[in-house]
């Protein structure tokens, strides 16, 4: 039977892009650090990634450029050490590194624009180049590329790596296509909500790899969240609803802490145990 477009992108994504059958690194497998891929996964998602933009936006201008960048490395690096601590998936700390990322991510696309004069244009392919480097790199050593197999800390630093590519990269995208180009926020925002219907429907008619549907899904979610988010937050004059970047933000911040809280209760998004992946997780 056919999956729903929702289904194609939440189903597991290993499928195809695994060359191994072996327990990783030599080790059996432990209990996986990133959640189940849900409906719910891509409302987080989305809604982090929106949350980051303005974040990094309120505070770029509250406390300065180098201020500001240098809080949010230092969260993300706190938030990261954590998740890297931990034996499992904990929500509470895997969604807020997710949200740390969000802002460093902005901060790191926009410095390279603002601060050193980098066109986004040339930001796109580079981020775009880092990215594809880091998935090969992480294929060729553990021969998987799919989030299920997030049970060594080799793949989790490869793991997080590609997550902030992918950051950089949405970020680059979304003020391309809204500045650089003159679409405007809302025109950018329906555009990726257009575009990141591509890779489910894709996989649901067109046989492609879930793991390829997951990781193009990924990286849209950031210019989707981030563009809309800005539509909130820029004043009419430039396209948006005055609302603020400051205020967006706290707006925000409920339904995370809502659905982060809810995941954490209903443990929905929890991977199974390795007694229930067996010895061959890959």
């Amino acid at each position: 039977m056919a999956q729903s477009s929702s289904e194609a992108l939440a189903r597991p994504v290993g499928e195809g892009w695994s060359r191994t059958s072996l327990p990783e690194g030599g080790h059996g497998p432990g209990w996986s650090k990133v959640p189940q891929v849900t409906a719910l996964f891509w409302g987080v998602k989305v809604l982090t990634t929106g949350m980051g933009e303005t974040a990094s936006d309120y505070l770029g201008r509250t406390l300065g450029p180098i201020p500001a960048g240098s809080l949010g490395l230092a969260g993300l690096v706190t938030l990261l050490i954590l998740q890297f601590r931990t034996t499992r998936y904990r929500p509470w700390i895997y969604w807020s590194a997710i949200v740390m990322v969000s802002v460093f991510g902005t901060m790191a696309a926009d410095v390279v624009h603002v601060v050193a004069g980098i066109p986004y244009t040339v930001s796109v392919i580079a981020f775009s180049a880092a990215l594809a480097a880091i998935l090969a790199a992480w294929y060729g050593s553990e021969g998987t590329l799919s989030i299920h197999s997030i049970r060594t800390r080799r793949r989790e630093t490869f793991y997080w790596a590609t997550v902030l590519a992918t950051f950089a990269l949405g970020t680059a995208v979304g003020d391309l296509t809204a500045g650089t180009l003159h679409w405007g926020y809302l025109p950018s925002a329906l555009l990726f909500t257009a575009l990141i219907a591509v890779p489910a429907l894709s996989g649901r008619f067109l046989g492609l790899n879930a793991v390829a549907a997951f990781w193009w899904a990924y990286v849209l979610t950031r210019p989707l969240g981030a563009s809309f988010a800005d539509w909130m937050g820029v004043s009419p004059s430039r396209g948006g609803l005055g609302w603020g970047t400051g205020p967006v933000t706290l707006t925000l911040i409920v339904p995370i802490l809502l659905l982060v809280g809810y995941l954490a209760i209903s443990h929905k998004d929890t991977p199974p145990g390795p007694q229930a992946m067996g010895t061959t997780a890959a």
